[in-house]
């Protein structure tokens, strides 16, 4: 069966058409094109301090061309997505800065021995000093370390269970290392001579930040407090780290955010008593004692 055509509807149709063909003396000028979209590791500009407008660009990390990837993440964790190209620089070597529980540190692979070497350049530090592991879980504890006494039926307190309480936080702890800690994390001279492996320093930050980096990892990360370089004061700010840091040859860092000049409580697990030989973030709990504390228990065993 034929069907009829709608006048209306073609007549519309023609003209449409040639609306839509015939130049027009009115037509707006074309839009310029858009800028590209930056990548996923958006940088932000902070309204509040003038000088990250230096850092409104995001520059690509590549090795040898002093360029440093800086990432800003809230501290919340909404968009930790943008940790992505952290992790896999880490994974490649690279040495960087990322935010924890209480202040920033400069952090990078426990496997990579290059990476160990750039991290002690950069923060000029000696050879002879131990640097410390941050830890994605209890079991990194216990794989570089003898691990937390889990008391004995003699009244020997449950360290262990304690512990457990209390991470993550802000604390660090010193323990005897195994034979599963690299050389270079307790190295000493620039020979193939190591000191005997004795302690190292094991922290659970409990930042989300730092948590969202650790979890997508397949191993811990060798750390060090990041300050001045003629100072023994904290930089607390991400904006200044960079300044101080990337001519240095820093690789990226993880903006979350200024700090608290409240450092992580140290706490001596070697000894006979969990010993605090640095009050920081962390409060002292009933099972920790002080230097002083061990002496006077000292005197009265004495007497």
């Amino acid at each position: 069966m034929a069907t009829t055509a709608n006048p209306a509807t073609d007549l519309f149709s023609r003209l449409s058409f040639r609306r839509a063909a015939a130049p027009s003396p009115l037509r707006l000028p074309p839009r310029p094109p858009r800028a590209p979209r930056l990548s996923s590791a958006i940088v932000a500009v902070h309204k509040r301090n003038p000088k990250r407008l230096k850092y409104a660009s995001q520059r690509q990390f590549t090795r040898g061309d002093g360029g440093m990837l800086r990432v800003t993440v809230e501290p919340s964790g909404q968009d930790f997505w943008k940790l992505d190209p952290v992790v896999d620089l880490i994974n490649g070597g690279a040495v960087g800065v990322i935010p924890t529980d209480t202040v920033y540190s400069i952090v990078c692979d426990l496997s990579n021995n290059d990476a160990i070497e750039r991290l002690r350049r950069i923060k000029g530090i000696v050879d002879s000093k131990p640097l410390s592991i941050l830890c994605r879980s209890l079991r990194d504890i216990d794989t570089y370390t003898t691990g937390f006494p889990l008391g004995t039926n003699q009244g020997q307190a449950n360290i262990f269970r304690a512990v457990k309480r209390i991470l993550p936080g802000p604390y660090t702890f010193i323990l005897p290392a195994t034979k599963e800690l690299p050389k270079q994390c307790i190295k000493h001279g620039s020979s193939t001579r190591y000191a005997k492996r004795r302690q190292v320093g094991v922290r659970m930050p409990d930042d989300p930040i730092c948590q969202a980096i650790l979890q997508n990892l397949e191993e811990p990360l060798i750390c060090t407090s990041v300050k001045y370089l003629s100072e023994d004061e904290w930089i607390l700010d991400p904006v200044y780290i960079a300044d101080i840091y990337e001519p240095l040859g820093l690789d990226f860092i993880v903006d979350g955010g200024a700090r608290i000049a409240d450092p992580s409580t140290v706490v001596d697990m070697t000894g006979s008593y969990p010993t605090i030989i640095r009050q920081g973030k962390g409060p002292k709990l009933d099972w920790m004692v002080t230097g002083t504390d061990q002496d006077a228990q000292s005197t009265l065993k004495a007497v």
